[in-house]
C-alpha cells in the first residue's frame, strides 16, 4: 500500500507540477506588468485595511490566517531538507519561486473575493466556488471541495498533531497522548467559537510566532555578521553552478528549492483563497494584493531566516548525489555530523550559538507553526464543506467535521502517521493541479479587476467593486457589499 500511494504521490507531484508553477508564476507576472514590484507599497498599506464585521474578518486577520497555513513545518524542516540535498544554491530558487509565486497568488485571491458567498451569515469562498461560478464547471467544483475536505479535514492535521507530540516528547519528555489531548482541547476551544475566534487567534499567535522566530535568527546572524556576505555569496554562486565544491549538486538546487518554495508558501495550491475569500474589503483586488504579501512574509523572510541561521553557523550537510558510487564520499559538506535532516539542523544552529536553549526554543516553535496550520486545515476543510451543504442552512455538518478533526488529531498524535501523510500530500497535489488549471482558464476577471483598482487609484478614490463593469454578472453579493460599505 505505502509502494502504491508513494509512486502515485510521485507522479502527482512530478517535475511537471514544478514546472507548471513557475511557469503559470512567470505569465502571471508578464500579465500584471509585475504588480507584485510595482504595487509592494500598496501591499503593505493595504495590511491593515478593512474592518472585521459580522460577515467577515479584516485584512489582517485574512493575512494572518493564510499565513497560519503557510508559516508552518516546512519554514524549519523545509528549508534545512532544501539546503541539505540541493546545497546552499537552493535558498535562491526557493526566493525566486516566492517571487514569481506573489502574482499567482494575487489572481486566486482576487478571484476567491469574486465569487465569494454568504453561508450560515460568514463570507466563504475559494477554488471551488470560483470553479463552479467562474468557470460553469459544478461537478470540477464538487471534486476540488470533496479532494480538500479529505485532505485538509481528515488526513495532514493527524500528521502535524504526531509532529507537534513528538517535538514535545524529544525536548520535554511529555508522553504523546497527554500533548495530543492538549492540542485536542485547544483546538476545540479555538473552532467551536467559529471563524470570528479563530481570526482573533491567528492574529495574535502568528505575528508573534513569526516576529520571535526571525528575532533568534536575526541575533544569531548578527553575532557572526562579517560571515554573511560570504554566505550570500555562497548562496548565489552555487545557484548558478560557480562553486566547485557543490558544482555536483547544481540540478538538484533547482529542483529542491523549487519544490520546497511551493511547498512552504503555496502559491497556486488553491489552499490560501479559502482565507482570502473571508475578508471583508471594498474591492476584491485589496485582499488579492495582501495574500501576495504573505508570500513575501513566508519565503523571503521567515524561510530567509533559518536559511541564514543554517549558513551561518555552518550547522547544516549537504548530501552528495554521487553517494554509494566508487570513491565517493558521503557529504559535499558536513558541519552537523550525526543529525539527521530536517528540524535537528535547526536545533544545532541554535544551541551552537545558546547552548541547550535550541532543541526547547524549536519544540515551541514547531508546536506554534505546526498547530496554526492543523487551524488553517480547518478553516479550508469547513469552508469546503459549506460549499458542499450550501443548500441546507444547518451547522450540523461543521459539528461533524470538528468531531472528525478532534479524532484525527488524537489518533495523530499517538500514531506513526507516515502513510496518512502520503495520502494527504495526494490531496494537495490535485488542490493545486486542480487550482492551477482553473485560474489559468479564468484569469480574465481577476485582471480586469486589477485594471478597474488601477484606474480608481488613479482618479484618487478608495476602490469599491461593482462586477458588472467588469463583464462578471454572477458575483451578486458584491451589491449587498457595496451597498454596505457606502453606509
Amino acid at each position: 500500500m505505502e509502494d502504491f500511494v508513494g509512486t502515485i504521490n510521485g507522479i502527482i507531484w512530478s517535475d511537471a507540477l514544478i514546472v507548471l508553477c513557475l511557469g503559470t508564476g512567470l505569465y502571471f507576472s508578464l500579465r500584471t506588468r509585475f504588480l507584485q514590484v510595482r504595487h509592494f507599497k500598496e501591499m503593505f498599506r493595504l495590511l491593515f485595511d478593512g474592518k472585521s464585521t459580522e460577515s467577515g474578518v479584516s485584512s489582517f486577520q485574512a493575512l494572518s490566517m493564510s499565513l497560519a497555513g503557510r508559516v508552518g513545518t516546512g519554514n524549519i524542516a523545509g528549508v534545512a531538507t532544501a539546503i541539505a540535498f540541493g546545497g546552499p544554491g537552493a535558498m535562491f530558487w526557493m526566493w525566486l519561486v516566492a517571487f514569481l509565486g506573489a502574482s499567482t497568488a494575487f489572481i486566486e485571491a482576487t478571484l476567491a473575493q469574486i465569487y465569494k458567498e454568504k453561508h450560515l451569515g460568514q463570507f466563504r469562498g475559494g477554488p471551488a466556488f470560483y470553479i463552479e461560478r467562474g468557470l460553469g464547471v459544478k461537478w470540477f467544483g464538487v471534486l476540488f471541495a470533496i479532494v480538500s475536505v479529505i485532505s485538509a479535514g481528515m488526513l495532514l492535521p493527524g500528521v502535524q498533531a504526531n509532529s507537534v507530540a513528538d517535538g514535545i516528547k524529544n525536548a520535554f519528555q511529555l508522553d504523546t497522548w497527554i500533548s495530543g489531548l492538549f492540542v485536542v482541547l485547544i483546538f476545540a476551544a479555538i473552532v467551536f467559537g467559529g471563524v470570528k475566534r479563530i481570526a482573533k487567534f491567528t492574529e495574535y499567535i502568528v505575528p508573534f510566532m513569526a516576529i520571535g522566530y526571525m528575532l533568534i535568527a536575526v541575533v544569531i546572524i548578527a553575532i557572526d555578521i562579517k560571515q554573511l556576505p560570504d554566505v550570500i555569496a555562497l548562496v548565489f554562486k552555487s545557484a548558478f553552478n560557480m562553486d566547485a565544491g557543490f558544482g555536483a549538486v547544481f540540478g538538484l538546487a533547482i529542483q529542491w528549492g523549487v519544490k520546497r518554495g511551493i511547498y512552504s508558501n503555496e502559491a497556486g495550491q488553491g489552499t490560501a483563497p479559502h482565507i482570502a475569500a473571508a475578508a471583508n474589503v471594498s474591492h476584491p483586488v485589496k485582499q488579492g494584493l495582501v495574500q501576495s504579501f504573505s508570500v513575501y512574509i513566508d519565503t523571503l523572510l521567515v524561510c530567509s531566516a533559518t536559511g541564514f541561521m543554517l549558513l551561518i553557523t555552518g550547522k547544516y550537510n549537504v548530501y552528495n548525489p554521487a553517494f554509494g558510487s566508487a570513491n565517493a564520499a558521503e557529504f559535499l559538506y558536513s558541519g552537523a555530523q550525526n543529525v539527521a535532516v530536517g528540524p535537528g539542523f535547526t536545533q544545532s544552529a541554535m544551541d551552537s550559538v545558546f547552548p541547550g536553549f535550541g532543541s526547547y526554543f524549536v519544540a515551541i516553535a514547531l508546536f506554534f507553526f505546526a498547530f496554526t496550520t492543523i487551524i488553517a486545515y480547518y478553516y479550508i476543510a469547513e469552508t469546503n464543506v459549506s460549499y458542499l451543504t450550501r443548500k441546507f442552512e444547518s451547522p450540523v455538518f461543521n459539528y461533524v467535521l470538528k468531531a472528525v478533526m478532534m479524532f484525527v488529531i488524537m489518533y495523530g498524535s499517538i500514531n506513526q502517521a507516515k502513510l496518512a501523510w502520503d495520502i494527504g500530500d495526494i490531496g494537495v497535489g490535485l488542490m493545486a493541479w486542480f487550482n492551477i488549471i482553473a485560474i489559468i482558464l479564468l484569469q480574465k476577471p481577476a485582471l480586469a479587476a486589477l485594471k478597474d483598482y488601477e484606474r480608481q487609484k488613479k482618479l484618487g478614490l478608495d476602490p469599491t467593486f461593482n462586477p458588472e463593469d467588469i463583464g462578471v454578472n454572477n458575483a451578486h453579493i458584491w451589491s449587498t457589499i457595496t451597498k454596505n460599505n457606502q453606509v
